[in-house]
């Protein structure tokens, strides 16, 4: 089921143009990152989804009703929201800005109290310690943390992030990140995440939408953007980082075939395989070595090439 659909959206700001006919459906329950460089056009498109801006050109829909059929407030509310500068209230406590949606819904307090409860347990902000803190008191990732539990609040079907992990030093941002693809609240959410960090968008996305200019450069999967790339621009923004990103997008059933693994490895990329290979709890009980997980590596790399030439 498509939930949302953006059709043919234009925006310009006096003779600059910073989105030119932008289309794309997002299906329920699927991770859209909207990637490229800075000035492409990427906050102004997720800002048409919940009319914070106005598109000159354009439709967007919502579980196939237009998004001007609704107020804006009345829209937003039905969407969880999460920024770079995080925008929590500072004279509220964690508990009480987590609370400002459901409030506003009309939630009850017992249900409100419950909720804000079992989301700052598994955003790892055990309640008794941070539920009556000031945003002040927290650092830049426990502040990352609440409003991402803000968002996730009222239960909204679709969650808009831009930048949210932006602001945080590289080993805090990898961690909530993972926090992030390993939260049960939002798999069967609807996500659509701006970012200019390559690596955060092949490790979150379930698709891509590369934009350039304000142009779509091309849309697809991780892998497809990496191995089937749709020109130029593709193939060199991706150029830089080429490797680390086939790292972390080839499985381990890619590289050694389903057939010789557990269901469970299937799944996993490469390069988690070299963590756990090279980590300090690595106990020596795997089944491959580092030297034989590349060898296998490089040889599904070439097929993939092959692949592609044909």
């Amino acid at each position: 089921m498509t939930t949302i659909r953006a059709t043919n959206l234009h925006k310009r700001y006096g003779a600059q143009p910073v989105v030119q006919d932008v289309s794309f459906e997002l299906a329920a329950g699927e991770t859209l990152v909207l990637l490229g460089p800075s000035g492409c056009g990427k906050t102004t498109l997720l800002k048409m989804l919940n009319r914070l801006i106005e598109p000159d050109a354009g439709t967007v829909e919502i579980n196939g009703r237009d998004v001007h059929a609704q107020r804006p407030e009345v829209l937003r509310r039905g969407m969880g929201y999460v920024i770079q500068q995080v925008g929590l209230l500072p004279h509220y406590t964690v508990a009480e800005n987590i609370a400002v949606v459901p409030k506003l819904l009309g939630h009850a307090p017992a249900a409100i109290a419950a909720r804000t409860e079992a989301l700052l347990t598994r955003l790892h902000l055990p309640p008794a310690r941070y539920a009556g803190q000031l945003p002040h008191q927290l650092s830049g990732g426990q502040q990352q943390r609440v409003g991402l539990a803000r968002a996730l609040a009222a239960d909204p079907p679709i969650i808009l992030m831009d930048e949210p992990f932006g602001a945080l030093d590289p080993i805090t941002r990898a961690s909530i990140r993972r926090e992030f693809r390993e939260l049960d609240e939002l798999r069967s959410k609807t996500v659509v995440l701006v970012t200019h960090d390559v690596t955060e968008a092949f490790e979150l996305a379930d698709r891509i939408l590369l934009l350039d200019a304000g142009r779509v450069q091309q849309m697809g999967t991780p892998r497809e953007l990496l191995f089937r790339p749709a020109n130029d621009f593709v193939r060199l923004f991706f150029a830089a980082e080429r490797l680390a990103l086939q790292l972390r997008v080839l499985t381990l059933g890619d590289v050694f075939g389903e057939e010789n693994l557990t269901e469970a490895n299937r799944t996993t990329t490469v390069h988690e395989a070299l963590e756990q290979l090279t980590g300090a709890a690595a106990d020596g009980s795997d089944t491959f070595t580092v030297a034989q997980l590349m060898a296998a590596f490089g040889e599904a790399l070439q097929r993939e090439e092959d692949a592609w030439k044909r």
